[in-house]
């Protein structure tokens, strides 16, 4: 079934982030109300994805029609920021995250991020906390869509068998199979810097409400790892919405208005 969230292309700003060599442009698409009623959202992608997916697009329409700002934007190497994905890194979207929360939204913010764009999420909060708690006090909650916490290594070396771990090594990528696209490149640079950013069942409070949606039918972000985060997110705070007939997307009107449910709760 088709999604009953749609909304008009607009066009994308930039934003420069990074400086000499690592420099890049980040398009960016910012939406904001004369009169905004509340929190601003602000939209994480997941690995691959793009800030005209469905969900992001939704999120969009749906903050317009509550009054309320929204941003969203695409990692370097992916939708049409420039850029090759197999340049691609953690810290290094991790870091454009950073730049577009700090320089391009304003006021409270609900973090949502999909898949990896959870991981991101977490690492934001936890990178903001340490660095700039004035900036982290802006976010208010957040929501994860099957959160792939520590994904390079939990979700991706680990399950690897061990052939495909000695071509990263010694070839220095592996062509990943994807049920959703072309297959995508997984390089050693990306797992090796993805180990400097794990959060790594260490005790972390995340000082406001976290909300995680997660389908029990996900074979690329599995239920079982979603409700091991819930054990290390400590604070008491952390909301875990298990959707019996889902999938990774989590996409589907259904799980939209789930999704919109839940936020609204949390304004």
């Amino acid at each position: 079934m088709d999604s009953p969230y749609k909304i008009a292309a607009a066009e994308p700003q930039i934003l420069p982030v990074g400086t000499g060599a690592e420099a890049r442009e980040i398009p960016f698409i910012a939406e904001r109300p004369a009169n905004s009623s509340g929190p601003g959202l602000f939209w994480l992608s997941g690995f691959m994805s793009e800030m005209s997916s469905t969900k992001a697009t939704a999120v969009a329409q749906w903050a317009a029609e509550h009054n309320l700002a929204s941003t969203r934007f695409d990692y370097s190497g992916h939708g049409v920021a420039a850029g090759r994905i197999e340049d691609g890194t953690i810290g290094r979207w991790l870091e454009e995250a950073v730049a577009i929360f700090s320089k391009v939204t304003s006021g409270p913010q609900i973090v949502i991020g999909s898949s990896m764009g959870g991981n991101i999420a977490l690492l934001l909060l936890r990178k903001l906390l340490r660095e700039r708690p004035e900036k982290a006090a802006r976010i208010k909650a957040l929501v994860l869509i099957a959160p792939a916490w520590d994904m390079t290594e939990e979700l991706m070396w680990k399950r690897f068998s061990e052939e495909t771990r000695r071509e990263i090594l010694e070839r220095g990528f592996f062509k990943q199979p994807s049920a959703y696209a072309e297959p995508y490149t997984i390089t050693r640079r990306l797992i090796e810097d993805g180990r400097e950013h794990l959060l790594a069942r260490t005790p972390f409070d995340p000082g406001r409400s976290v909300v995680i949606v997660q389908g029990l039918l996900d074979v690329d972000v599995p239920a079982a790892h979603t409700r091991e985060l819930t054990t290390f997110l400590t604070g008491g705070k952390v909301k875990l919405i298990e959707v019996a007939d889902a999938e990774h997307r989590l996409s589907r009107p259904q799980d939209l208005d789930l999704l919109f449910a839940e936020i609204s709760k949390l304004l």
